[in-house]
C-alpha cells in the first residue's frame, strides 16, 4: 500500500531538514582566511584597529562589521503558525525557515535565536542586550498579549528597527491586498464596513493598519471565541481588543456580518458560513487566513457569492497572503539607511509598493516561477507573488525614501534610482554586467525584430524593450495568436499599437519579401514557389529578409529548433564578404565573476583561421560589457606538450594572432585549470604574457565549449547571456531554447549597440 500524500510530504519534508547536512544555514566568512598576513588582520593584532574605531564612533560597527546587514529573529515558540505553544526548541525549524527567506529575498543575514523564556518582561531584558549585535530584531510566534508587551518594550529601549512580523508583517500584507480588493469592487476604505474575527495579535494589528488606511473605527466590529466585542464585556478582553468594543446588543457573528463589505478572519476554519456570506454586501471581500483551512473555503463562499474578492493564507488559493511580501524588503530598505525604527510611514509606503507592483504587468520571473496561473491585476490577483524579483527593488526603495523623509534614517541615499539598480542587481545577476550594454543601447534607437513572436518569453521581452530601451520590437507572428496571449500573461501591450508585426499568413509586404529571398537565393536552388512558401512558413528567414530590406536593424531568433538550423538561414540572406559567423560566445556570471565561452556553436571543428576570429571577436565583444579580455586558447595540451591534435590548431592560430599587434592580452594552449589560476600557470610557463585569472575560455571544439557552458550553467548556477552571434555586424543573434523573458531583454539590448561602435 503506498504512503498518503501527507506521509510522501512528511518524509520528503524530514529528508530537506537532514541532508546533505542538518538544519537550514550555516556561517561563512566573507574575507580570506589562508596565509599569516589574513591571519594578522582578521584577528591579533588588526582587529583591534576596527575595534578602536567602533570605539570612537558606534556608527562605524556598520562600516567594519556585518552588523548593519544582520538581523536576529527571535521566538519562545510559544505561539508558533499552526502549531502553537511547542517551545523554543521545536520553533527552531521555524526560525531558520524565517532566516534563509530574510537571505533568499533580500540578501540580508540572519541568526535565529530561540530563547526558553516565556515572562516577557524578562524576554524583552534579553532581546534588548542582544543590541549591540544586530542591526534589526524580527520578533516571531510569541503568543498574545506577551508579544505586545516585548514588542513595547524593546522599541522603547533599543535604537534599531524592532519588527513583529506576525502583527505587522500580516497588517502590512492585508493592507495592500484590501488596498486593491477595493480598487477591484470600487470602494473607499472610509466607506466600508469590516467585520473581523479572531482578536489575536495578527488581527488586532491588521485592524489598526485599516484604520491608519482610512477605515473608520465605527465601522469594526470584532469577534473571538466569545461572540461580539461589546462595550461592557469583561470575558477574555485585553486593552488591544477593548480598543473596538462597540456598543451593541449583538452577541454574534452572525448578527453583525449583515451589509458587511469585508470579512477579515485570522481566527480558525468554518467560522464564517455560506448563509452569512449571503447577508454581505454586494461584491463581498473575504479574508479566510486561517490557515491550513481558513474560515471559508472560496468554492464555499463563491457558490452563495460568485463576485465575491477571496484571498486566503494558502498558496493553492489565489491571493495568498503571505508575510514573505514584506518582512525581508521592509528590513532591507530599514538597515540600509540605517533606520532607528520601522515606523507607520515605512509601513505605509511597503503597502503602497506591494499594491503598485501587484497593478503593474506582471514580471517574466515570476510567470515562469508560477506558470499556468493567471497574474493579471484583478480579483484573482491582488498582490503580486513571492517569487517576483521586483519586489526588493519597489518595495525596500519605498521603505527607504519613507525612512529618510519621516526622520528615522541615521544614513542618507542621495540617488534612490542607483540605490534600485544596486537592488536589482542582487536579484537579476546580469544586472550589472549588463548596465554598459543597456546604456549604449539607449543612445541608438534601432529596430528588433523577434522571430518567434508569439512566444511567450518573446512578448514579455517585448514588453521590457519598451519600458527598459529606446529600440523599436517588431515580432513575426500571427496578430490575434498574440493578442489573445498578451491579455491572458497581463501585459499591456497590443500587436500594431504597442509594436509593429509581420503576418505570415497576412502581410502586405508578402510580394516583396518572397522577390527578395528569391534574388538572394535563386542561384542556391530556390525557385520562385520555393521562396514564396518559405515567405510564409520560416520566421527566422522572414525576419533575416527584414533586416536585409533595412525594414529592421536586428534579427533575434532560436527560442526553438536547433542553431545551426537558424545560422544556415542567417548566413544565406545576411552573409556577405564584410559580414560572416566568427563564432558564438557565451557570457557566463558565476558567483565570483564573469567567464565567456567560444565558440559554443559556429564551427564544430574550427580551423586556426577560425579560432583566431573567434578570439578576436571575442576580445571586442567582451569589452561592450565594460571588461578587458583576457584570453586563454584551450586545450588538452599545455604549452606545446602534444604535438598534434588540438593543440596543434591553438598554437596555428597563436602564429596568425601573433602575425600582428593585438589590442588585448591572449595566450595559449593550455589546460582550463591553468588558464583559471594564476599560481598553476606560473609554475608551469613563468614566462606567460597572461597575468592573473583568464575571463575568456577559447576551445578547439564546439563540444568542448558547449560541454563546459552547460556544466556552468547546471552545476554552477550560471546564468547565461548569449550565445552572441559574432562577425555578422549585430545584424542577428541566435540564441537557445533555454532562454528566458530577462534573456531575450539582454539579448536585444546587445543587439541595439549601433554597429559602428561595435561590429
Amino acid at each position: 500500500m503506498s504512503d498518503t500524500p501527507k506521509e510522501t510530504l512528511r518524509t520528503a519534508a524530514l529528508y530537506y531538514h537532514e541532508h546533505p547536512k542538518p538544519g537550514k544555514l550555516e556561517i561563512r566568512a566573507t574575507k580570506p582566511l589562508a596565509n599569516g598576513r589574513d591571519l594578522s588582520r582578521a584577528y591579533s593584532p588588526g582587529v583591534a584597529e576596527a575595534c578602536l574605531e567602533i570605539k570612537t564612533d558606534a556608527a562605524n560597527a556598520s562600516r567594519y562589521t556585518s552588523r548593519g546587514n544582520l538581523v536576529a529573529v527571535v521566538s519562545n515558540g510559544t505561539a508558533v503558525l499552526g502549531l502553537g505553544n511547542i517551545g523554543a526548541l521545536a520553533s527552531k525549524p521555524v526560525m531558520e525557515g524565517k532566516a534563509v527567506l530574510f537571505k533568499k529575498f533580500a540578501n540580508i543575514d540572519c541568526f535565529d535565536i530561540e530563547v526558553d523564556e516565556t515572562d516577557p518582561e524578562k524576554l524583552a531584558d534579553i532581546v534588548c542586550a542582544l543590541g549591540p549585535t544586530f542591526g534589526a530584531i524580527n520578533l516571531e510566534d510569541i503568543k498574545a498579549p506577551d508579544c505586545f508587551i516585548v514588542e513595547k518594550l524593546c522599541r522603547e529601549r533599543m535604537n534599531i528597527p524592532v519588527f513583529h512580523d506576525d502583527q505587522h508583517g500580516t497588517a502590512i500584507v492585508v493592507g495592500a491586498a484590501a488596498t486593491n480588493a477595493l480598487r477591484v469592487a470600487g470602494k473607499k476604505f472610509e466607506d466600508i464596513k469590516i467585520v473581523s474575527t479572531g482578536g489575536g495579535a495578527a488581527g488586532i494589528a491588521c485592524l489598526n493598519m485599516l484604520l491608519k488606511l482610512g477605515v473608520k473605527r465605527e465601522n469594526v466590529w470584532l469577534c473571538d471565541i466569545q461572540g461580539v466585542v461589546f462595550d461592557g464585556r469583561t470575558e477574555d478582553m485585553t486593552p488591544q481588543k477593548a480598543e473596538f468594543a462597540q456598543v451593541t446588543d449583538k452577541r454574534a457573528l452572525a448578527e453583525v456580518i449583515e451589509g458587511a463589505d469585508m470579512f477579515l478572519g485570522l481566527s480558525g476554519p468554518g467560522v464564517l458560513t455560506p448563509e452569512m456570506v449571503g447577508k454581505m454586501a454586494k461584491q463581498p471581500i473575504i479574508f479566510a487566513l486561517a490557515n491550513p483551512t481558513p474560515e471559508i473555503m472560496p468554492e464555499d463562499a463563491r457558490a452563495v457569492a460568485p463576485d465575491a474578492i477571496i484571498a486566503t493564507g494558502r498558496s493553492d488559493f489565489p491571493n495568498q497572503v503571505n508575510n514573505v511580501l514584506c518582512f525581508p524588503f521592509i528590513f532591507r530598505g530599514a538597515l540600509d539607511v540605517g533606520a532607528t525604527e520601522i515606523n507607520d510611514e515605512m509601513q505605509l509606503a511597503c503597502i503602497d509598493g506591494i499594491a503598485e507592483l501587484a497593478r503593474a504587468t506582471t514580471s517574466a520571473e515570476a510567470a515562469a516561477a508560477y506558470k499556468g496561473e493567471h497574474l493579471t491585476f484583478g480579483s484573482d490577483y491582488l498582490i503580486p507573488k513571492p517569487f517576483d524579483p521586483r519586489l526588493v527593488g519597489v518595495v525596500s526603495a519605498a521603505v527607504a525614501k519613507a525612512a529618510m523623509e519621516s526622520g528615522v534614517a541615521t544614513r542618507q541615499i542621495d540617488d534612490l534610482d542607483a540605490y534600485v539598480q544596486k537592488l536589482n542587481q542582487s536579484v537579476f545577476k546580469s544586472a550589472l554586467l549588463m548596465r554598459p550594454v543597456f546604456n549604449a543601447a539607449r543612445a541608438a534607437k534601432r529596430r528588433i525584430v523577434f522571430a518567434e513572436g508569439e512566444d511567450e518569453r518573446v512578448l514579455r521581452a517585448a514588453q521590457a524593450v519598451l519600458e527598459e530601451t529606446t529600440e523599436t520590437p517588431i515580432l513575426i507572428g500571427r496578430p490575434e495568436v498574440m493578442e489573445a496571449r498578451c491579455e491572458r500573461f497581463g501585459l499591456k501591450i497590443r500587436p500594431g499599437t504597442d509594436f509593429e508585426i509581420v503576418n505570415p499568413e497576412n502581410d502586405p509586404r508578402y510580394r516583396d519579401y518572397w522577390t527578395s529571398y528569391h534574388e538572394l537565393m535563386q542561384r542556391s536552388g530556390v525557385t520562385p514557389d520555393l521562396a514564396k512558401a518559405i515567405m510564409r512558413t520560416n520566421t527566422t528567414a522572414i525576419g533575416a529578409v527584414a533586416v536585409h530590406r533595412g525594414e529592421a536593424d536586428s534579427l533575434i531568433c532560436g527560442t526553438f529548433g536547433e542553431y545551426r538550423w537558424h545560422l544556415n538561414y542567417v548566413t544565406q540572406i545576411l552573409g556577405n564578404a564584410s559580414f560572416s559567423p566568427h563564432g558564438a560566445l557565451s557570457l557566463m556570471i558565476l558567483e565570483d565573476g564573469p567567464l565567456f565561452i567560444a565558440d559554443t556553436h559556429v564551427w564544430s571543428l574550427p580551423t586556426p583561421e577560425q579560432l583566431a576570429e573567434t578570439a578576436i571577436g571575442a576580445a571586442r565583444h567582451v569589452r561592450r560589457f565594460g571588461l578587458e579580455p583576457r584570453i586563454a586558447l584551450c586545450s588538452q595540451s599545455q604549452f606545446g606538450n602534444q604535438s598534434e591534435g588540438s593543440g596543434k590548431r591553438l598554437r596555428d592560430a597563436l602564429a596568425i594572432l601573433d602575425s600582428e599587434p593585438r589590442d588585448f592580452i591572449y595566450e595559449g594552449e593550455m589546460n582550463v585549470d591553468t588558464a583559471l589560476d594564476a599560481d598553476l600557470r606560473s609554475r608551469i610557463f613563468p614566462h606567460s604574457r597572461l597575468q592573473g585569472e583568464a575571463n575568456v575560455l577559447i576551445f578547439a571544439h564546439a563540444d568542448a565549449a558547449s560541454g563546459v557552458r552547460n556544466i556552468l550553467k547546471m552545476r554552477a548556477d550560471g546564468l547565461e547571456v548569449g550565445p552572441v552571434l559574432m562577425g555578422m555586424g549585430n545584424k542577428a543573434h541566435i540564441v537557445t531554447p533555454s532562454i528566458t523573458a530577462r534573456g531575450l531583454l539582454n539579448m536585444a539590448a546587445i543587439a541595439g549597440t549601433p554597429v559602428a561602435q561595435y561590429g
